[in-house]
């Protein structure tokens, strides 16, 4: 059966590699410590994006770090990243990283697409359902997320594909910020069989939707905003789920020149917290009034 962490009292914050793409996992870990998180989300599949570190695919050295600063903190790994869909994909290239996560403990592996034909809807359901069966034996979900500028660009597109690939560890990843950005009605979120929604990424925007790709990207990867800051509905988000645990996943380059990795890592937290966990208490309220 698929890990998970316990929501069932308090949800479990953890540190999504994107918010400090430039540290080590093992730095995202000390520095995740000392601002307050109960875990870390890191990337061991990387990108190739600016500013991403640059010693990935990690190393012995550096996995040997990863599970000191672990051992040492006592923090928990949510989930790692990022299995792509691309034309060239091979599903048994993520095997390393699913092997890896399951030796940190890691409950969830993202998946995203990112071809560029419109008409290879089997090609990507036939690569998610390899990866899921490869992510079977160790333990971990294959959550599939929909970037607003991805060849999946919005919920009943990732639903499709979950769907249809019918994996008992299959999952839907949603990001707060592209629901924004891809206009999803919040009622869809109802739509999502329970038992596919494992965590939630979070971050806020402000009310204008960017008109280009480019400016989709920028906004997401560079100028999120803290939870509250913006206009995302947060407490309707969390009336039409269950009890999930919440990675922060907030890269504001701005804000990490003015403040520094941790400060700009504790504030993340900070609002994350006051912005769920009055939504959690209206969301208990309500449900104690109804029963």
């Amino acid at each position: 059966m698929p890990q998970t962490l316990c929501v069932d009292t308090a949800p479990i914050y953890s540190l999504a590699h994107l918010t400090l793409i430039n540290c080590t996992p093992a730095e995202l870990v000390y520095i995740a410590a000392r601002a307050g998180y109960d875990a870390v989300s890191p990337r061991f599949i990387p990108m190739n994006v600016p500013g991403e570190f640059d010693r990935a695919p990690l190393d012995t050295a550096q996995i040997q770090a990863l599970r000191t600063a672990l051992d040492t903190t006592g923090l928990k790994v949510l989930d790692v990243e990022l299995a792509r869909i691309t034309e060239d994909c091979n599903p048994r290239e993520f095997e390393a990283a699913l092997e890896l996560g399951a030796r940190v403990n890691a409950g969830h592996m993202i998946m995203s697409a990112w071809t560029k034909r419109r008409d290879d809807r089997n090609f990507i359901l036939d690569t998610y359902a390899e990866t899921c069966d490869l992510a079977a034996p160790y333990g971990l979900t294959i959550d599939l997320e929909f970037p607003s500028f991805s060849r999946l660009r919005t919920l009943d597109e990732a639903l499709d594909i979950v769907r249809a690939a019918d994996r008992p560890n299959g999952g839907i990843l949603v990001d707060t910020l592209y629901l924004h950005l891809s206009r999803v009605d919040l009622g869809e979120l109802l739509h999502v069989p329970q038992e596919w929604l494992h965590f939630l990424h979070i971050s806020d925007c402000l009310p204008g939707i960017a008109d280009t790709r480019e400016g989709m990207i920028q906004l997401a990867r560079d100028a999120r905003l803290y939870p509250g800051e913006g206009w995302i509905d947060f407490e309707g988000i969390i009336e039409r789920c269950p009890p999930m645990n919440y990675s922060v996943e907030l890269p504001n380059q701005s804000r990490v020149a003015e403040l520094g990795y941790e400060e700009h890592a504790r504030r993340c937290l900070t609002h994350a917290k006051q912005t769920f966990g009055a939504a959690r208490s209206k969301r208990r309220l309500i449900d104690k009034q109804a029963a």
